[in-house]
């Protein structure tokens, strides 16, 4: 019989998606779900997989590893919103193709399958780069995608806005509001602040954290902006095209030009608009002790 490495989030179309795969493959399905920090237990997932018909379904968190090989490169880029689009799922993909490759050779077997449309190109580009002869099956949607929604409606948002402080120390966040933080801690207390004031609803795609940041970051980055570098960037992750010599080298380019990204930048958040109050950078001047003493004098 065959077997066949299924991505699968718990949604309708990756549930539709177990009993197609056995039905017109006539194969067992085994599932991978990923763990990007979506805020809800995945327990409940994997036992849906298993009690729609998959043989063993796994669950791997993968957060840590997605806020830095992916998540941050893509903000030191200024390629996670583009034209008022967030990547960040699109952005995810990469990981997504590389972990489905380690569980299907886990498994023994060089098929897999997704069940999102939207992301065609992008899963079977990265599928095929780590492995070029694998199999990519996309399965045909059954309906609606399922989306996690954080954000408030606008009656529920606060009366009165919130001021948030951001670090940055060579193009990398280190700390909101004077307080050092690990990228991960960073991310998931904006992603409650920013999502309770309605900040980062983008086409139906919540992304509080990463519309702040991206915010901030070009606000501290305005001298050394790259317009055609974070295009590129963004050409790449839109095409499926992480695992090239292109984005390697345009990785490099980036570590460069953010040597001289350090700075503060205080954005106000309110009925989920996200503005720039103040900003100061630093430049090559930019340290830990520097930024965090210039965050206290401003109080």
């Amino acid at each position: 019989m065959t077997r066949i490495a299924l991505a699968y989030s718990g949604s309708p179309d990756t549930s539709h998606a177990i009993g197609w795969l056995a039905d017109v493959h006539a194969a067992e399905v085994v599932t991978l779900t990923l763990d990007l920090g979506q805020g809800r237990r995945l327990e409940a997932v994997r036992d849906r997989a298993l009690g729609m018909g998959a043989s063993r379904a796994h669950v791997l968190d993968v957060y840590e590893e997605f806020a830095r090989e992916y998540f941050l490169r893509a903000l030191r880029a200024d390629a996670l919103l583009v034209e008022g689009r967030s990547l960040v799922g699109a952005l995810s993909r990469p990981l997504l193709a590389r972990k489905l490759v380690e569980i299907a050779e886990i498994e023994q077997t060089t098929t897999v399958a997704h069940a999102c449309a939207a992301s065609d190109a992008r899963i079977a580009t990265a599928v095929r780069a780590l492995r070029p002869h694998f199999a990519v099956v996309a399965v045909p949607r059954a309906g609606r995608a399922d989306q996690t929604a954080r954000s408030r409606s606008t009656a529920e948002y606060p009366s009165e806005p919130a001021f948030v402080e951001l670090a940055f120390e060579r193009g990398s966040p280190v700390a909101i509001n004077a307080i050092p933080m690990p990228l991960l801690d960073l991310v998931g207390s904006l992603d409650i602040i920013a999502a309770a004031h309605g900040v980062g609803r983008c086409h139906g795609l919540e992304t509080p954290a990463a519309t702040v940041l991206s915010a901030a970051h070009g606000a501290v980055e305005a001298q050394a902006a790259n317009e055609h570098l974070s295009r590129r960037y963004a050409d790449v992750i839109e095409s499926g095209d992480w695992f090239t010599s292109e984005r390697e080298a345009l990785d490099a380019n980036v570590a460069r030009a953010q040597e001289r990204v350090s700075g503060i930048v205080r954005l106000k958040l309110f009925r989920g608009a996200c503005e720039i109050a103040e900003r100061r950078n630093l430049g090559l001047r930019g340290r830990r002790s520097e930024l965090l003493a210039s965050s206290r004098l401003s109080r």
